[in-house]
């Protein structure tokens, strides 16, 4: 099979490190990761299936491991040599051993992450007991590697490969009428599912999401769909993100240094100090931030009112935070990582992917897909998606087809 494999390699990792500094997805070329072609992973035991990546989204954690820029948070929960790769949608390789296995038996999409009955870990942790996958407690144990999803466990394989392996309790199958730009974006709709039904947000109340990457212009959605939420202010860069938010739902969609006068506007509170206004007395009641530096906390802790909430989206990694306002204003600071069983308004439960595939379907979030690449030309694969917002892109995917469909024409806001 042919695959992108990213060895333990230290040399390499430090050429990563210096080259994503001086160009956004340098790392790609230097680094660790490689093209080569590999035997398939060995099914790990009852349960398990081959499959077929049709499309394998490149996400904001995959180039900060390519850059050089993860965190060493991930060391023990990581194992190498691992195929990146975890918004996948596929093909089942054996559809009648996977119906025998208890999984779909056609089109799927994964569900990452690797929690106990994956390892099967008998009796299961208390989160996955609950249905709270992203929260297990076993990811290092059991009967395959390490590794905190899928693309990152060297067992298991990842989506930037013509082959990888499965559990059954990870796939779900894709309806017929969805495209594989749509079934490609559920996993990152399932995270921001997460982030927006996790966080309680009161009927009426302002909500600011902060940056608008693919997560972000999510986060949009999910707040406008599935919340009652009064007005949204969308924080964006580049032109075509900001498009994108104000069709996705945003009331009001800011540039980053327009921040705390565009909350000021919206929720009609003061200023506190002279001069530049980057500190209001009060502010949104709810914000998302979907950046994760130390410029977007900082940012977010000026604009959010005091007992209001900051989730954060973004891999935040190494941030450097004053956090005086957080104790000074009684803010709460969560985090919101992957997925598992939601609580709804009414009190049901629901899988985080069922409410994704939806959220999917209502939203046409197909659409966010700009670009897609073979795995041989990974370089410029990394490099695009590393600058997608400046160059009007939002999420870069591998398409590993057998025939390629043609390239997929840019998409603006509003097309269908």
């Amino acid at each position: 099979m042919r695959a992108l494999v990213f060895r333990r390699k230290p040399v390499r990792f430090a050429a990563a490190v210096a080259a994503g500094r001086l160009a956004p997805g340098g790392g790609a070329s230097v680094g660790p990761l490689r093209h080569e072609d590999l035997d398939p992973p060995a099914l790990p035991g009852p349960g398990w299936v081959h499959i077929s990546p049709r499309l394998a989204g490149i996400c904001g954690s995959d180039l900060a491991t390519v850059d050089g820029r993860s965190s060493r948070w991930f060391e023990p929960v990581v194992s190498f040599p691992f195929v990146p790769g975890h918004e996948v949608v596929a093909d089942v390789a054996d559809p009648a051993a996977a119906e025998a296995a208890g999984a779909p038996g056609g089109r799927v999409v994964l569900e990452p992450v690797l929690g106990c009955v994956a390892r099967a870990i008998n009796p299961v942790c208390p989160a996955c007991a609950r249905g709270d996958l992203g929260n297990c407690e076993r990811i290092t144990f059991g009967a395959i590697a390490p590794g905190l999803q899928s693309g990152f466990c060297c067992d298991t394989g990842g989506g930037w490969s013509t082959s990888m392996v499965a559990h059954a309790s990870q796939l779900h199958a894709v309806p017929d009428t969805m495209t594989d730009e749509d079934a490609v974006m559920v996993e990152p709709t399932a995270c921001a599912v997460h982030a927006v039904l996790a966080t309680p947000i009161a009927p009426g109340a302002t909500v600011v999401v902060l940056g608008a990457g693919t997560l972000g212009l999510l986060c949009v959605a999910a707040v406008r769909q599935l919340t009652s939420a009064g007005r949204i202010v969308a924080v964006a860069k580049h032109p075509t993100q900001r498009r994108w938010a104000a069709d996705l739902g945003a009331d009001v969609v800011a540039e980053p240094h327009e921040l705390a006068r565009a909350v000021r506007r919206v929720t009609g509170t003061l200023a506190v100090g002279d001069g530049d206004i980057d500190r209001l007395a009060g502010g949104a009641d709810v914000l998302f931030d979907c950046v994760g530096s130390s410029e977007s906390l900082t940012g977010a802790l000026g604009v959010t009112r005091p007992r209001g909430r900051i989730t954060l989206v973004g891999m935040a990694g190494h941030t450097r935070v004053d956090l005086t306002g957080l104790w000074q204003r009684e803010i709460e600071l969560v985090g919101a990582y992957a997925y598992g069983t939601e609580t709804l308004a009414d009190g049901t439960r629901r899988r985080t992917f069922d409410v994704a595939f939806e959220l999917v379907a209502a939203a046409g979030l197909g659409r966010l897909v700009s670009a897609t690449y073979p795995l041989e030309r990974y370089r410029e694969a990394i490099s695009h998606a590393a600058e997608a917002g400046s160059r009007g892109a939002v999420k870069v995917a591998f398409d590993l087809r057998r025939r390629p469909p043609a390239p997929i024409p840019p998409t603006e806001p509003g097309a269908p």
